[in-house]
């Protein structure tokens, strides 16, 4: 397991998740344009907000998720399962390089 291509990886996502991140704030906060004067489309624009609170949301989420994946991979744990202890299969960490989970532990847990 290259740790340094996965290290790579995980610090791209998360800067791009950031920069996510910032953007929705920006945008949900109106910082740059003010909310409309007709009230309807305040509504719409309130609806919105709340899509972007949520992207913006899982983007944090995504972020803590990263970190811990970095610490492990410090830690020299990363690719172990946190339930069972077994080797985390490389095909899964290529689709979520920063799942604490096995296949077999991911569909019990669900």
């Amino acid at each position: 397991m290259d740790t340094r291509a996965i290290r790579q990886v995980l610090t791209e996502r998360k800067t791009m998740l950031e920069n996510r991140a910032s953007r929705v704030e920006r945008d949900a906060s109106h910082r740059d344009e003010p909310l409309s004067a007709d009230f309807a489309e305040q509504a719409v624009e309130r609806e919105n907000d709340d899509v972007l609170h949520a992207i913006a949301g899982e983007s944090l989420h995504e972020i803590s998720m990263i970190n811990q994946a970095l610490l492990r991979l410090d830690a020299g744990t990363y690719g172990e399962c946190s339930e069972c202890g077994n080797s985390i299969g490389e095909q899964r960490l290529q689709a979520v390089p920063y799942t604490t989970h096995c296949i077999q532990c991911a569909e019990q847990t669900d």
